[in-house]
């Protein structure tokens, strides 16, 4: 690993995106156009992910700003287009519903400059909800990727476990030759985590990242100065939609711990799992309202992964 640090950090944003909503892009986009980081030290990448119709944005008030097209479905894929296109050395990883506070990227250049071995970092990811939410949403926050884990700095090593404190994909940022590890993995394909396809709400591929960089050797870090807001539409606070999600994202979380050996839960018999789905109902009482049911949902998705583990 190589501390050496330059005397100015430019940073390359990357906005993956499929069939974005156009209100909440453009929010991105005006939050992005009000940093406080000069625009000549900072690019700008957005990375269409198959879209139909293809991405439009007007991007005029940036200097170095593109759309890119990356016709391979899957989150994983159209970040490795912008990693690959970045030409700066650290990495802005932006959703296309995430709304940057406007020190966010001078903060993450402070940061970067003042730890010579962080790899990635993040910080709060707050709610903008379109309509008021239902009081029993704030059990799904962490599902939502949205956080706040107060206001003391957290800096974390490998520790043989996913880090308590490690960056979530929205807004986290990167030294770029911390991914080293990672861009030799994407391109074996072994073991990758894809994360969201089209419609699956599969997730993991920003803790393949975290890991990877832990496993070479790098810090990740949680700093309360970085902050954004993410946007929750109404769609996202439905029923169907946070029991498909915590399925889904339960089932890849367990296949990401496997692939990195670290996976405290054994495999278990394909044919007791309708058994254990009809148990389970019981256990979490899903039929005793919203939150129950979405739980359980959640139970089996970690059961079919469980089920499916490869030795």
């Amino acid at each position: 690993m190589n501390n050496k640090e330059e005397a100015v950090f430019s940073i390359s944003v990357i906005i993956p995106t499929y069939n974005p909503n156009r209100d909440r892009l453009n929010k991105t986009l005006v939050a992005l156009k009000a940093q406080t980081l000069a625009l000549t030290q900072w690019e700008l990448i957005i990375v269409d992910n198959n879209s139909t119709p293809p991405v439009k944005a007007d991007l005029s008030w940036h200097p170095d700003a593109i759309i890119l097209r990356e016709p391979m479905q899957g989150l994983t894929y159209a970040r490795l287009r912008g990693f690959n296109a970045a030409k700066n050395s650290l990495l802005v990883m932006v959703d296309d519903d995430n709304l940057l506070d406007e020190n966010y990227l001078q903060n993450a250049t402070t940061i970067f400059g003042n730890q010579a071995g962080l790899g990635a970092i993040g910080g709060k990811s707050l709610p903008e909800f379109e309509i008021t939410p239902p009081s029993w949403l704030k059990e799904f926050y962490g599902s939502l990727a949205l956080r706040d884990m107060g206001h003391e700095t957290h800096i974390q090593s490998w520790q043989n476990n996913y880090p308590q404190y490690g960056p979530i994909g929205a807004g986290m940022a990167i030294r770029k030759e911390a991914l080293a590890s990672y861009m030799k993995k994407a391109q074996s394909q072994q073991n990758m985590i894809t994360d969201r396809t089209g419609t699956s709400l599969a997730s993991g591929g920003d803790n393949d990242i975290v890991l990877e960089l832990l496993r070479s050797g790098w810090l990740v870090g949680y700093f309360p100065q970085l902050v954004l807001h993410h946007i929750i539409p109404k769609e996202r606070m439905e029923v169907a939609y946070l029991a498909k999600l915590l399925n889904n994202t339960n089932h890849s979380w367990i296949k990401l711990l496997h692939s990195h050996g670290i996976n405290p839960w054994k495999k278990i018999p394909g044919w007791t799992v309708p058994l254990r789905k009809v148990k389970g109902w019981f256990v979490h009482n899903a039929f005793a309202g919203k939150v129950n049911y979405i739980k359980w949902r959640g139970y089996c998705g970690t059961t079919d992964a469980l089920a499916r583990l490869e030795p």
